[in-house]
């Protein structure tokens, strides 16, 4: 009974410190492109919202509101939007942070396939994303975006 408790208390101590898994500045920015990702999905203008900082500021010329205005737009012309995250990286100096990634968006339901997207496909589009550490959460300030080169008509 000795060992048995021995063991057991040995678990205890050790178990909470194996599990642990402090989580990193990478760890915390994939999860605020994720969020959005899911928001997204949901077409919760809101959640998206709340990941972006007040003084958010693209090179096409949005701010926090124009980016409000052109998701509400999409939300409307698009009953169903599903997005596919693809080759993100993500480079933390100090309190800035940059993340490139490729998204598929389409208008289809999620089925897990490209090939059942394809006919309802909003397209392929190549992100960098720029973020700033504020009140120890990450914000988007900055996202400038392009459709991927392999997917632009020859002209």
């Amino acid at each position: 009974m000795k060992k048995i408790l021995t063991v057991f208390l040995i678990v205890a101590v050790f178990m909470p410190l194996i599990a642990c898994h402090k989580e990193n500045d990478e760890d915390k920015i994939k999860k605020v492109i994720t969020d959005i990702q899911a928001a997204g999905e949901k077409k919760d203008v809101r959640a998206i919202m709340n990941n972006l900082s007040k003084n958010y500021s693209d090179p096409r010329g949005f701010n926090h509101e124009g980016i409000r205005r052109l998701l509400v737009g999409y939300f409307f012309r698009y009953p169903k939007i599903s997005v596919y995250i693809n080759n993100i990286t993500i480079t933390v100096e100090n309190n800035e942070a940059k993340s490139v990634l490729q998204a598929v968006l389409t208008s289809g339901d999620k089925t897990g396939s490209a090939a059942d997207m394809i006919p309802q496909s909003l397209g392929v589009w190549e992100f960098d994303v720029t973020l700033k550490k504020e009140s120890n959460d990450w914000k988007v300030i900055s996202a400038a975006w392009k459709e991927a080169e392999f997917l632009k008509p020859e002209k």
